[in-house]
């Protein structure tokens, strides 16, 4: 059976990413070409790379990701992930290397870390865990594959193959441009990894145990429960042989994180002994108000500092679930979603806050607001606080035609939580559709200092949206192609700037403004250009 294209081609793309990190490759297109030079990467692990180029690597993975639409670009979604995962971060052994955690829009059950400090976790990963610290563990794990320097070791490992393995995903890539290619593009690849897989098992098992180790140490620093990882590995496998009865394919977590009884044991050793440990920690908070008045200067906007601590397990409890929800409506068909969660709240324990949340996201999405509004309105009469659910009210709101009370409870949400990115981008782009362009001009200003080192595409579309409408057109060129630019297509971005900067009516400051962004993009650009790499908006990469 033929896959649809629109669903092989995440597939295929995620199947690329796993292969390209496990290699340990960083640019396999560009490795690919005869004139392009491998990093000298020496015979130390902290000798391969600077911080600086994996960086700009694991970046432009993310930029080439969001070019095929893999990446689920979502505000809440990705302060949650982001929040979780440098709360780990703080508690690892190097919590000054930089990282960056988003969500993939994939359904199979993976994660990865990328260089620079990039963690990639699948929306099919998260739709099985059963609590945050099964999360929280898969995390932490990659995290360790990280602060562990195992991704530069792998390079080093594998860099003899570097050339085969890109060869082989360049013939994956051709495959998949074919309209009729179905599943030669995975096969082309699953050959391919086969001839460099018995070559790095065993570095492979070694470096899984080592991540393994330091992960449960930095969940349990973290505060989360240190069983977490060992219990989601065990949940996999308990899935697994019930959906499969043993047989079937495996999923693509266990096939790039091999798990054994002995080491699932080992990890639920090593959790026993830090939960012995946790319990001699004192519990709630140990800041005392006199204290901190008399030593440190106070921080404006904050009248009682005790109050300045994590949130309670219950809460992030709730929060956690609620965003395993969301993702599964964002990543899913909506009027699908919203029939699986109607026709399953009979069912024991399955009718909660968060299915009623996820529920009322499908109907909203759906286009039916209306239903959504009354499947909200008894959540947030219970926790009328809890800005999730207040947000989805005024998306619900927005769709079923009721503007102003959705404009009003925007505003609301934006005075009590401002420059908060989800309750922002909804809120300037409700005012920027169907409204005036004073409307359209607040929108900016609300959007306008959120992309101070924003990437994310959806950021700059809305505010160039808002720009153009509000007259603002040289802003919105500027914001268009920044748009462009995150969105993977670097070329369309330059092409978009070179044009505003042919304006006539082009003042001082949005000359030099458009002048500097190119003269920043220009090295990339010919870069790629150079290397023949392929782009979204160079597909045959300039040949």
């Amino acid at each position: 059976m033929t896959m649809p294209a629109h669903r092989r081609a995440p597939r295929l793309l995620s199947a690329l990413t796993r292969a390209l990190l496990c290699a340990g490759l960083l640019a396999p297109v560009a490795m690919a070409q005869d004139n392009v030079r491998l990093p000298d990467l020496g015979s130390s692990a902290n000798a391969l790379i600077s911080k600086q180029e994996a960086q700009a690597y694991g970046a432009s993975m993310l930029r080439q990701m969001r070019a095929l639409d893999m990446v689920v670009d979502d505000p809440l979604v990705d302060d949650y992930i982001n929040d979780l995962g440098f709360r780990l971060v703080a508690a690892s052994a190097k919590p000054d290397e930089h990282f960056s955690f988003f969500v993939v829009k994939d359904p199979e059950i993976n994660a990865f870390a990328a260089p620079g400090g990039y963690v990639a976790v699948n929306a099919g990963l998260v739709a099985i865990t059963r609590n945050e610290s099964e999360l929280a563990g898969v995390i932490a794990h990659e995290i360790g594959h990280i602060t562990q320097n195992h991704l530069e070791r792998a390079f080093e490992a594998s860099r003899k193959d570097a050339p085969l393995m890109a060869l082989v995903l360049l013939g994956a890539l051709a495959a998949g441009a074919a309209n009729n290619a179905g599943d030669a593009p995975m096969a082309v690849l699953a050959g391919g990894q086969g001839l460099i897989a018995q070559r790095s098992i065993n570095f492979t098992r070694k470096d899984e145990v080592e991540a393994d180790r330091t992960g449960i140490q930095t969940l349990a620093n973290a505060g989360f429960d240190p069983r977490g990882m060992a219990g989601f590995f065990s949940h996999m496998q308990d899935v697994l042989s019930a959906n499969t009865g043993g047989m079937g394919n495996t999923p693509s977590m266990l096939q790039d994180h091999p798990v054994t009884s002995a080491r699932i044991s080992d990890a639920k050793s090593r959790a026993g002994g830090l939960i012995a440990a946790q319990k001699l920690r004192p519990s709630g908070s140990t800041l005392v108000k006199s204290q901190w008045e008399s030593t440190t200067a106070p921080i404006p906007f904050v009248h009682d500092v005790t109050t300045l601590f994590s949130p309670s397990a219950q809460q992030r409890g709730e929060t956690y679930a609620l965003m395993r929800e969301r993702l599964r409506v964002l990543t899913g068909d909506a009027s699908k979603e919203a029939l699986r969660y109607r026709s399953n709240f009979d069912k024991r324990g399955f009718d909660t806050l968060a299915t009623r949340y996820g529920y009322a996201l499908a109907l909203t999405r759906s286009g039916d607001g209306t239903q959504a509004i009354a499947q909200l309105q008894p959540l947030i009469e219970n926790q009328p606080e809890n800005l999730i659910l207040q947000l989805a009210m005024a998306d619900a709101r927005f769709q079923a035609g009721q503007r102003a009370a959705a404009l009003a409870l925007y505003e609301k949400l934006n005075l009590h939580s401002p420059r908060n990115r989800a309750v922002a981008l909804a809120y300037a782009q409700a005012l920027t559709t169907g409204g005036a362009p004073a409307q359209a001009a607040t929108a900016a200003e609300l959007l306008r200092p959120l992309l101070s080192n924003a990437v994310e595409p959806q950021l700059y579309t809305a505010y160039a949206r808002a720009c153009e409408k509000a007259g603002d057109t040289e802003r919105a060129g500027e914001a268009f192609a920044d748009a462009s630019y995150y969105s993977g297509r670097p070329f369309d971005a330059m092409e978009q700037l070179k044009r505003l900067l042919k304006r006539d009516d082009l003042d001082y400051y949005a000359r030099v403004r458009i002048q500097a962004r190119i003269a920043e993009l220009t090295p990339l650009v010919l870069e790629l250009h150079k290397r023949k790499i392929q782009t979204a908006d160079r597909p045959d990469g300039g040949q």
